[in-house]
């Protein structure tokens, strides 16, 4: 069979707060995902209750129940008195309803609690048992047999009003199938493990989303059954009040919650308490606040008042053959316990970065008490070293600040009023500021232009690498000017491009004097060139004369 409880793959965010809320820490984080550990689990559902992400999901078994009904073979379903406070109706109207589903019939498992509750008035009668722990809660049993083991002597040894209410249904009625429905989800799995009483188990939730699935509403139906007083038994001290024959010997005591259960089952391990019985729940107010009823009802006070009132004072009469095989074993399901030295736990804290004792916060971040808890849980592969927030969150700010004081950058940081809020060393360097302090909460007008700071803000123009001179300083920097909207911060950063600015003007200016030292060159060596060809040309001419008179004179 499936479990329960299942996971479902979903946008786990890291808050850890299924194992926060877990009472008994069944949860393992790996991958960035919580993985429920069926072998440790409850099934007191304050995971699925608390998770942001619904990343928890209860096993549906509507089609398990409809093939029930399909099959042709009788349907009977056990309703938990807590169906008044969920729904507003009375039984007549639910069982009216259940009939058009295809059930053959109804019941309220108050009557098993009935049964239940003098069988309980038996045991306090014989006197056998010192401190006796009412076993009604399935969650409360499987608590009892995985993490206390020693304390099975003390469960009363009998059944559930769920599984007592099945069986009578099935000595009453013959070949028929059973199906409960109410608010819990450990109903189901105290279903997988009597499937000879308990055919299935239904919670308000999957009712509901059945009805609306098959468009069907309540039926208005005058109510046929006289009230009577087992129908309290989904409040915190129901159990006790149905039982009306009180021994003078024992104290009665009822608690609710996990764990309030939890620190009554340290006592009566311990051997503090004698001579009492003990009604627990682990729900606080009990089943009328079930994990499994509608989550868009809950409103304990008003169901307590509900069921109240659909209470009587007078208990039915149920006759003595159907209050006969109603005793229960309960067998110990403790998870074997690996014990761990002082040695391993502390090279773990180490690992976590508690190296000493004031490191050791406990803030309960991780969903684990103490970070000693922390550390047994990564041993056991139930958590990871990531999870501790504090060591997170001053790591990431101790690699943040390294970078900001350590760039050579300039890094300055407004507000909305354009404010200073950060100023790093290079800026104050750059900016000609002696420390600080001296500029922290000034309006950025003090230090520089504030225009690209309030474009940014308002208009949205980032300004990014842009080469700016501040006349103020003869600097020469890269700006970059943003806004975070989510941080709702303006942050710029200045890298002081000064000296790279003046080596590239020297190279500009040695070029433009090299370009005119080699235009004058130029210009003289053409200057010259002609002077040359004029005296050549005016030479040449001279001796053209002077040959050409000796030529006439040699023909002469």
């Amino acid at each position: 069979m499936d479990e329960c409880l299942q996971l479902k793959k979903s946008n786990c965010k890291n808050c850890y707060k299924c194992i926060r809320n877990c009472p008994v820490k069944s949860i393992r984080f790996a991958d960035n995902q919580a993985h429920i550990i069926n072998t440790e689990c409850i099934l007191c559902g304050q995971c699925f209750l608390v998770c942001p992400q619904n990343a928890k999901e209860i096993r549906n078994d509507v089609p398990a129940v409809q093939a029930l009904i399909a099959s042709g073979t009788p349907v009977y379903a056990s309703v938990a008195p807590s169906f008044v406070s969920n729904y507003d109706i009375n039984f007549a109207s639910m069982e009216q309803l259940l009939k058009e589903f295809g059930f053959a019939g109804a019941e309220e498992t108050a009557v098993g609690a009935t049964i239940v509750a003098k069988e309980y008035e038996a045991i306090l009668d014989q006197g056998d048992m010192d401190v006796i722990v009412s076993t009604c809660c399935h969650t409360i049993n499987l608590l009892v047999q995985k993490y206390y083991p020693e304390v099975i002597p003390n469960l009363a040894p009998v059944v559930t009003p769920m599984h007592a209410h099945c069986r009578d249904l099935k000595k009453r009625y013959g070949d028929i199938k059973t199906v409960f429905i109410g608010p819990c989800i450990s109903k189901k799995d105290e279903g997988d493990t009597y499937r000879e009483d308990v055919d299935a188990v239904l919670t308000f939730e999957e009712f509901s989303a059945w009805m609306d699935a098959e468009e069907k509403v309540f039926p208005a139906v005058e109510e046929t059954e006289d009230p009577f007083l087992a129908r309290m038994f989904p409040t915190t001290g129901g159990v006790i009040r149905t039982m009306t024959d009180r021994h003078p010997d024992y104290t009665y005591i009822a608690i609710d919650g996990t764990d309030r259960c939890i620190s009554a089952l340290e006592d009566i391990k311990e051997g503090k308490l004698r001579k009492c019985f003990i009604e627990m729940s682990a729900c606080q107010g009990s089943c009328v606040n079930g994990p499994a009823m509608d989550q868009k009802h809950r409103a304990p006070i008003q169901d307590f008042i509900a069921v109240s009132e659909f209470s009587g004072s007078e208990n039915l009469r149920i006759p003595a053959e159907r209050q006969k095989a109603l005793s229960a074993a309960f067998i110990s399901q403790a998870p074997r316990k690996v014990v761990l030295s002082d040695a391993i736990i502390e090279e773990t804290l180490r690992k976590m970065s508690k190296t000493k004792p004031e490191d050791e916060l406990n803030c309960g971040s991780c969903g684990y008490n103490t970070c000693r808890e922390k550390a047994r849980a990564i041993i056991d592969g139930k958590a990871d070293l990531t999870m501790c927030l504090p060591a997170l969150k001053e790591k990431a700010e101790s690699f943040s600040d390294t970078i900001i004081s350590h760039t050579p950058n300039g890094i300055l940081v407004v507000n909305e009023n354009y404010e200073v809020s950060l100023i790093n060393e290079a800026a104050c360097e750059m900016l000609n500021i002696k420390s600080q302090s001296e500029v922290l909460g000034d309006h950025v007008v003090r230090v520089l232009d504030p225009t690209p700071f309030i474009n940014a803000h308002q208009r949205g123009e980032e300004t990014i690498a842009k080469k700016k001179y501040l006349t103020e300083y003869k600097k020469y920097v890269e700006q970059t000017v943003v806004f975070d909207k989510d941080y709702h911060i303006i942050i710029c950063i200045m890298r002081d491009v000064t000296t790279e600015t003046m080596q590239l003007e020297n190279r500009q200016e040695l070029s433009r004097n090299t370009i005119e030292i080699t235009d004058k060159v130029i210009e003289k060596q053409m200057r010259t060139v002609q002077e040359i060809a004029s005296l050549l040309g005016e030479t040449t001419a001279e001796t053209k004369v002077a040959l050409t008179r000796l030529k006439e004179s040699l023909y002469d």
